[in-house]
């Protein structure tokens, strides 16, 4: 193997094992309980990828495999160490974070979501981020108040402490099938 060959596949691997920083968010990093394991789980998952990847041989392949947890492992880390731990809502008589509220929309469907941390919020598992434009407008309502989002309103019908296993998600309309 020539020389000029080598260099050009270190090139192309260094080029491979670049990879850039998983955006941070600018607001506070509030989390569940939940959400802070998560992280913690997420970062020793990438903490094991990198060790075994550290284990390959060919050096080349070594950095390919690590470029990706190693991403990981910056991105976790930072996330558990800027974590706010935030204490379970005291009350369901007003929204806060941390609370199930389910709210009938103007188009019928009743919508239950969890209002949670940036990195634990999955709307099709029945979560949100606190930042997101429906849960900045229901935090802090109560029981029957009407909020506007966009060109929608949504009416607060229940607000939770805690949330029932398989609670969150969409309840579609009479005639409609699967979750929207």
């Amino acid at each position: 193997m020539s020389v000029a060959f080598t260099k050009e596949e270190s090139a192309e691997t260094a080029s491979e094992t670049l990879l850039p920083d998983r955006p941070i968010s600018s607001h506070p990093n509030l989390v569940t309980e939940a959400g802070l394991k998560a992280l913690e789980a997420q970062l020793q998952q990438a903490r094991e990828g990198y060790s075994a990847a550290s284990t390959i041989e060919d050096v080349n392949e070594r950095r390919r495999q690590a470029a990706g947890p190693m991403r990981d492992l910056r991105y976790f880390a930072e996330r558990v160490r800027t974590a706010q731990l935030m204490p379970d809502p005291t009350s369901d008589e007003t929204v806060a974070f941390g609370s199930t509220v389910t709210f009938s929309r103007d188009d019928g469907r009743v919508q239950t979501y969890r209002i949670v941390g940036e990195d634990e919020a999955d709307p099709k598992l029945g979560s949100i981020s606190y930042v997101s434009p429906v849960a900045r407008v229901l935090i802090g309502k109560t029981i029957g108040d009407v909020v506007s989002v966009g060109d929608h309103e949504l009416e607060i019908v229940a607000i939770s402490e805690r949330t029932p296993f398989g609670a969150c998600g969409v309840i579609p309309r009479a005639g409609e099938r699967g979750i929207q």
